[in-house]
């Protein structure tokens, strides 16, 4: 009986870590999953109206062409060469070429003497940009619209001004009128003489800014400057 009781106890000693043990039934712990982070949201209102596109790229005798566009909306903002010739002539044509774009607001420009092989690329990949350009999200106003016709459309108009013969050439303006602002000058015809050429994007850019043809001959080109006023005048006479 003795040797019966130190057994008993050993027994129930064993026991006791046994029924102290309860097996966890939750398993949260082990089987939680961390949760995805969430992707960052676009700001719809951080101008989403503005689109970058890159026009393909042209390969020329002189080199690749490409350009990249900025849109604000529908309209031109801003031209970014990507690629071009390293060459005199093209440095010197590209800022021309933006500046006449910016006016057109196309790709209908004039290539820059001394550099039509590239300002045939710049058009070229120009024109690609602006094709790839997606259409501006406008299905609300357009339905809203569809009972009456576009107001900026119908106020749109392209005036060409007289052809006026200069002892240097002919000058003939186009002007784009917006309702009653001139929206933008473009030259269909003009002398080809350097002071010429200079002279045009400072007489189209004091127009805009003077919303007439009351502004200054450039000096160096006052002969085209007096036909190119009176180019702008008989256009903006014209108007309807």
């Amino acid at each position: 009986m003795k040797r019966a009781i130190p057994v008993l106890v050993l027994t129930v000693a064993g026991l006791i870590p046994v029924w102290r043990y309860s097996p966890s039934t939750d398993t949260s712990s082990t089987t939680e999953v961390a949760e995805p982070a969430s992707t960052p949201s676009t700001s719809a209102s951080g101008g989403t109206s503005n689109q970058v596109v890159a026009g393909s790229t042209i390969k020329t005798e002189k080199g690749p062409v490409q350009v990249e566009v900025t849109f604000d909306g529908d309209k031109i903002s801003s031209v970014r060469m990507l690629q071009q010739p390293n060459h005199p002539q093209t440095k010197a044509a590209v800022p021309k070429l933006i500046a006449e774009t910016l006016t057109a607001q196309s790709a209908d420009v004039d290539a820059v003497s001394g550099a039509t092989i590239t300002s045939e690329g710049y058009v070229e990949s120009l024109q690609a940009a602006i094709d790839a350009k997606p259409a501006s999200s406008s299905s609300s106003s357009s339905s809203s619209s569809s009972s009456s016709p576009s107001a900026s459309a119908a106020a749109s108009q392209v005036v060409a001004g007289s052809a006026v013969d200069t002892e240097k050439g002919t000058v003939q303006v186009e002007v784009t009128f917006e309702g009653d602002k001139i929206d933008a000058v473009r030259m269909l015809q003009q002398p080809n003489h350097p002071q010429t050429k200079a002279a045009v994007p400072k007489l189209i850019a004091e127009t805009l800014e003077a919303q007439s043809s009351d502004i200054d001959a450039v000096s160096g080109a006052t002969i085209t400057s007096d036909g190119y006023v009176e180019s702008l005048q008989a256009a903006i006479d014209a108007k309807g």
